[in-house]
């Protein structure tokens, strides 16, 4: 098992929000893999990145396809976006939005499509629907706005500067690299010794949170996964009062498995945001059975 940092006892969560972040799931992995940490902890798919910063490897190779979570990463680690800048342009972003209301919002999303400044992200994940990241088949950021025009209070400046704060610090002394790239380039680097966390987008509840994610690729990617010489941890929903996801049985049903309880946020009323049941498929070399636990 992998000791959760001392400082870091109750997970913390990054500036960016995303549907499904991971945050709480923390634990849950920590406790359920063996992995010595001398390799590389590899992630594909580095969504809002709850578990990279709170699991803090020395050495990381981070990827995802979307190139705007990735650049505010990379804008924090070389100092380009920190806790003081992004409280100046949020204070300075806030006062619009306050003033002029939703033409705000989406004056900046416009800008934003344009340019792909890391400010202008951190603004719209924090001013749109449910913090929802989504963008259309043009590469364009499509969420609307969550239509509190006062959503940029100091308290809540404050608190998205923290985490921004958290980031940095974390970062400082690792051996870490922020890459743009697909999950086969990434999986391709992979060596013996290293241990890969993938969070892909999920089968059969997708909703363009980048790029397109279908059947097929899904397969290709549970297959691939399953020839690695390193030990890998895969998160996926197994089931809610609807249904089950066959994806799984279909590819992993002789794996170790441990599951947990998550609350799904993004219905657009309460009704519609319903729990379910998410799983953590672990590869059998790198499975940790604490006393009373067993995989299923």
């Amino acid at each position: 098992m992998l000791p959760l940092p001392r400082y870091c006892q109750k997970p913390k969560v990054p500036p960016i929000k995303s549907q499904g972040i991971k945050t709480r799931l923390v634990p849950l992995i920590l406790s359920s893999i063996q992995w010595d940490g001398k390799g590389w902890w590899v992630e594909p798919f580095l969504g809002s990145g709850a578990v990279l910063f709170n699991i803090q490897p020395d050495k990381a190779r981070i990827a995802d396809t979307n190139r705007h979570v990735i650049e505010v990463y990379r804008s924090i680690q070389t100092g380009v976006l920190s806790s003081a800048s992004l409280r100046e342009s949020l204070e300075q972003e806030g006062k619009k939005l306050a003033a002029q209301g939703e033409d705000y919002y989406y004056e900046v999303r416009e800008r934003f499509n344009d340019s792909g400044n890391p400010f202008d992200f951190i603004f719209l994940n924090r001013a749109s629907f449910n913090g929802v990241i989504r963008f259309n088949s043009k590469g364009k950021f499509n969420v609307p706005f969550c239509k509190k025009v006062d959503r940029f209070r100091p308290a809540y400046i404050t608190k998205v500067c923290n985490q921004v704060d958290w980031v940095a610090r974390t970062l400082q002394g690792k051996e870490w690299m922020f890459v743009v790239q697909d999950w086969r380039e990434t999986l391709a680097s992979t060596t013996s010794g290293d241990f890969v966390y993938l969070d892909p987008p999920y089968i059969g509840r997708h909703t363009d949170y980048f790029s397109h994610w279908n059947d097929a690729e899904a397969d290709e990617l549970a297959v691939a996964i399953k020839d690695l010489t390193c030990g890998f941890a895969y998160s996926m929903w197994k089931k809610n009062k609807y249904r089950e996801n066959e994806h799984l049985s279909k590819h992993f049903s002789q794996y170790p498995c441990v599951t947990y309880h998550h609350y799904y946020h993004v219905g657009a009323t309460e009704h519609l945001r319903n729990a379910m049941e998410e799983a953590l498929i672990i590869s059998p070399n790198f499975f940790a059975i604490e006393d009373g636990r067993s995989g299923t």
